[in-house]
């Protein structure tokens, strides 16, 4: 089995480097995590050559993703009143949420890992763990921005999600107050209190309670990767590869080699995959079992309208958020674990829609709504990143699952630091 990635429009080599010296770090993959991989890098005075089969960053999971930068809303995915729900989801009888069964070893061993995550104390330990890298991203973020103009829509607008009956409010106060333990700002409000930050909740239907988060942001995940990317090139010398279409990842004496369909070769002393749901199946040839899955999610894009939400909004039940951006609308939700087909299936798209009309119907302009998508997440059975040196010469920064653009720039640093560690020098 090949696999894709991005590589082959050379850029200008930085000054006093040759155009073909080997680099310090090649980065696999240039979606948002490769991205802010390749940047954190190259800050740090490595020489990296940043790869991908698209003709620009970001072009495949993070072109459309929901767009909330949620750095309070961390909740991992296991928790113990999910168990229940399976058997629906099995059988395709939750409309949000379905597993795709299979006899497959790896996917039987990723779903007993993550029951095995279904615990209480789990739930807590791993939302924990997210929250603080989060946090870590939420800074980075910060002086990024300090630094650097970039325009991405991006708002520090807050996120409510909604709880449409009484009866996950007792959960969502302890959550809370988990929250709260570690210094984040989040509480539940009554639904009239709900609608005294977002008026546009008026339409919404009944709302029996919700969580505010006032410190969560929203941005353009697709706009950020393309000017970061112009941003590492331009100012730390990264040499992006696109067109690239990777079938293989070898290693030599001096370090590794990237190898693409057409023979075209990119050499390298160390290399990061930031490959999303395809890492698992990239690794695995080379004897490394990694636990990622295909969670399938969809979005579309419409026209704001004059009393469309200000504020980031999740619809908890229906499993789907509406992000404003700038003038327009992101509206994206489903989960498909297991599904590994990028196509946009109409049914599913049209059940969306469907979704988000009857949720919010004065959200956006739905009859003229664009750039439907579809992209899938890289679950790993806690929820949490695999940030790590597989040897000296080869690093992971994989499995963000549905907070890949929310953990981007803090999983970024804490590779890069992990690269320092290991005794990756400036070239």
């Amino acid at each position: 089995m090949t696999h894709s990635l991005t590589a082959n429009r050379p850029s200008r080599a930085p000054e006093g480097r040759r155009k073909d010296e080997r680099a310090d770090i090649l980065v696999l993959g240039a979606g948002v995590i490769g991205v802010t991989t390749a940047y954190a890098l190259a800050r740090r005075g490595l020489s990296v050559a940043l790869v991908d089969r698209a003709e620009e960053a970001g072009r495949g999971t993070s072109f459309a993703n929901g767009g909330q930068l949620s750095y309070a809303y961390t909740d991992a995915l296991a928790q113990p009143g999910l168990i229940a729900k399976m058997p629906g989801m099995i059988l395709g009888l939750d409309p949000a949420f379905r597993i795709r069964p299979s006899l497959d070893p790896d996917f039987l061993r990723w779903g007993l890992a993550f029951l095995r995550n279904c615990t209480n104390a789990r739930f807590a330990h791993n939302t924990r763990a997210a929250l603080a890298l989060a946090l870590e991203s939420q800074a980075a973020m910060a002086d990024l921005l300090a630094r650097h103009s970039l325009d991405f829509a991006h708002e520090s607008s807050g996120k409510l999600h909604l709880l449409r009956d009484a009866g996950g409010i007792e959960r969502a106060e302890q959550v809370a107050a988990l929250k709260r333990a570690a210094g984040i700002d989040q509480h539940i409000l009554t639904g009239a209190e709900a609608m005294e930050i977002e008026p546009a909740l008026a339409d919404a239907g009944p709302v029996a309670a919700a969580i505010w988060t006032p410190s969560d942001a929203v941005g353009d995940p697709y706009a950020f990767c393309r000017q970061l990317c112009r941003l590492a090139t331009e100012h730390h010398g990264v040499q992006p590869h696109f067109g690239f279409d990777l079938t293989a990842l070898e290693r030599s004496a001096e370090g590794v080699v990237a190898v693409d369909r057409a023979g075209r070769q990119i050499a390298a002393r160390r290399a990061v995959v930031c490959l999303g749901a395809e890492a698992a199946r990239f690794l695995a040839p080379m004897g490394i079992r990694m636990p990622v899955a295909a969670m399938k999610g969809y979005s579309f894009t419409a026209p704001a309208l004059p009393h469309s939400p200000r504020v980031s909004i999740t619809d908890t039940g229906r499993k789907i958020v509406f992000c404003r951006l700038g003038d327009q609308m992101r509206i994206a939700g489903l989960a498909e674990l297991n599904n590994w087909c990028t196509d946009i299936e109409a049914a599913r798209m049209n059940a969306l829609v469907d979704g988000a009309r009857a949720a919010m119907p004065e959200a956006a302009d739905y009859e003229r709504l664009h750039s439907p998508w579809a992209g899938l997440r890289p679950m790993t059975p806690n929820s949490l990143p695999i940030i790590k040196a597989e040897d000296a010469a080869l690093f992971l920064n994989i499995g963000h699952g549905m907070l890949g653009w929310t953990f981007a720039m803090g999983a970024a640093e804490r590779l890069a630091a992990l690269v320092e560690e290991v005794g990756v020098t400036a070239g």
